[in-house]
């Protein structure tokens, strides 16, 4: 009887309209779609309604006239980026730091991981994974303000380097320098808290596999090479991609804060930029303008690298 009675609901449920059975659904779980509005209104209040401001890209902007009443000039502040002396100074900096990120910096945390997951001593292994992240949640003003001062010519760094026989010098002022310093630093910062997702893919990695491999004859090395990074892949996979896809947009914040016409050769950046002419020249249309190739270039090797990446490994965003 129990069983005829649910066969019974079964069939007098999908008997009912398609229109019908989305207002149940939405009736039974309304709550869920309730939680749904704080995030719903933070993307629409903070992301979408402000690009109505992207039309300045195209207007000779002026507070006074509002973006309506602005003239009209077309592609003429694109086209003054693309031609100034600075274009192509901008866009190797940004380029370049991104890519020595990435080359660099991305392995990092794939690798501290993998170590950090060979620790058995619980105890020690808490304490490292609690040292590592620390420095992510330091203030980047403070990060910043400690390179300023251990960079310095009679700073705790350039001794040390100068007790190696390095020059005696303020490191920041140095362009050669500029790239190392930004690089190591960054790593310094974000490789304890990167590596928190790769220690969960880890964690999720089926316990028998080890078991089968070390019946194999694997040592630690083998294991690890044939067993955890495969399990992690896709979760590399999807991290690259998200890198790739933000590779202009360098840390405006450390790189202002670091960098100064001395080594505006190899420091000055599209953020950067954007920000020197935006704000303290006042033309708001034109740093829009170079905000917008910013933004489109991201996108468009977001969509390049999502789809090489679905193409080789079966991975992607979407």
């Amino acid at each position: 009887m129990m069983k005829d009675s649910r066969i019974l609901q079964s069939s007098a449920e999908h008997a009912q309209p398609k229109a019908g059975r989305r207002v149940q659904y939405l009736k039974n779980n309304w709550v869920y779609y309730a939680l749904l509005i704080p995030v719903l209104a933070y993307f629409l209040i903070f992301c979408y309604v402000p690009m109505y401001g992207v039309l300045i890209a195209w207007k000779r902007y002026s507070p006074a006239l509002g973006i309506l009443g602005s003239e009209w000039v077309g592609w003429m502040y694109f086209e003054q980026f693309f031609s100034s002396v600075y274009f192509v100074r901008i866009l190797k900096n940004t380029l370049l730091l991104s890519f020595y990120g990435i080359l660099i910096g991305f392995p990092i945390p794939i690798l501290f991981a993998l170590l950090l997951n060979e620790l058995r001593n619980k105890l020690f292994k808490s304490f490292v994974q609690t040292v590592s992240y620390l420095p992510h949640f330091i203030s980047v003003v403070i990060i910043c303000g400690m390179l300023v001062d251990f960079l310095n010519q009679d700073g705790v760094i350039t001794m040390f380097l100068t007790f190696f026989g390095a020059e005696a010098k303020t490191w920041l002022n140095d362009p050669n320098a500029y790239r190392t310093i930004y690089i190591a630093s960054d790593i310094w910062q974000s490789m304890g808290y990167s590596a928190i997702v790769y220690i969960a893919a880890i964690a999720g990695i089926d316990t028998q596999l080890y078991d089968a491999a070390e019946i194999d004859g694997c040592n630690t090395l083998k294991k690890m090479w044939h067993v955890t990074l495969p399990g992690i892949v896709p979760t590399i996979t999807i991290m690259l991609i998200l890198r790739i896809g933000s590779v202009l947009n360098v840390g405006a914040e450390k790189a202002l804060l670091l960098y100064n016409p001395l080594t505006y050769e190899t420091s000055d950046i599209i953020s950067t930029f954007v920000y020197r002419y935006g704000m303290f020249n006042a033309n708001y249309s034109y740093g829009t303008a170079v905000g917008l190739f910013n933004s489109i270039v991201n996108i468009v090797l977001l969509v390049s690298a999502n789809l090489i990446c679905k193409k080789t490994t079966e991975t992607s965003l979407w």
